[in-house]
């Protein structure tokens, strides 16, 4: 067998021994998909994790952002991972002054004008409630998990987790305006997962 041959098997039994680890990978993990309800109405901007405590770390900071366009922040509510940095361009046509005060992660931008940026490390869990000095209307929630599972709620409630290995989990769910958080467990043959306020 001459050395091209013999190069091009070794090739196509790694892929194929690559094809089978993600397949592998791949059955022990699985999408959680569900809903989230308040009122008995879909609840948009709900966040909802799993607690992860034996995650690896990313090797690199994550990113985020939450903009500024219109007098109003976009997403109103972010939820990222702990230690991820996240970004606050000023996109609007006005200066702003960017903060949070109460819990979760603390911070004062300062005054900023149009079409430059801060950033903000939000390093441990928390919510933070975020506001613009100068424009008092301006709100936004971002919410720090110590999970790599999380998802938003979109417009008809939906969310979903992806790539969560197979397992039990303690959930949480967190919505703007509720006085608690919902909390329960959810293992990965119950499929999807309802979550509802009063």
């Amino acid at each position: 067998m001459n050395t091209r041959v013999r190069w091009w098997r070794g090739m196509l039994l790694g892929l194929v021994a690559i094809g089978l680890a993600v397949t592998e990978v791949r059955a022990q993990s699985t999408d959680l998909r569900g809903v989230a309800r308040a009122a008995g109405r879909p609840s948009s901007d709900t966040i909802v994790w799993l607690e992860a405590p034996d995650a690896r770390p990313p090797a690199t900071p994550p990113r985020a952002r939450l903009d500024q366009r219109n007098l109003s922040f976009i997403p109103k509510v972010l939820v990222v991972r702990a230690g991820t940095v996240v970004d606050f361009p000023n996109n609007d046509t006005v200066f702003h002054n960017v903060f949070s005060f109460r819990d979760g992660k603390r911070f004062d931008l300062g005054l900023y004008p149009v079409g430059t940026l801060r950033r903000v490390t939000f390093d441990r869990p928390g919510l933070s409630r975020v506001f613009c000095n100068i424009h008092p209307n301006m709100a936004a929630y971002v919410v720090t998990v110590d999970s790599p599972y999380f998802a938003r709620s979109d417009d008809d409630g939906r969310f979903t987790i992806a790539g969560v290995p197979v397992g039990t989990y303690t959930y949480h769910a967190w919505r703007p305006g509720a006085v608690e958080e919902i909390t329960g467990t959810w293992a990965s043959p119950d499929g999807a997962l309802s979550i509802t306020w009063p």
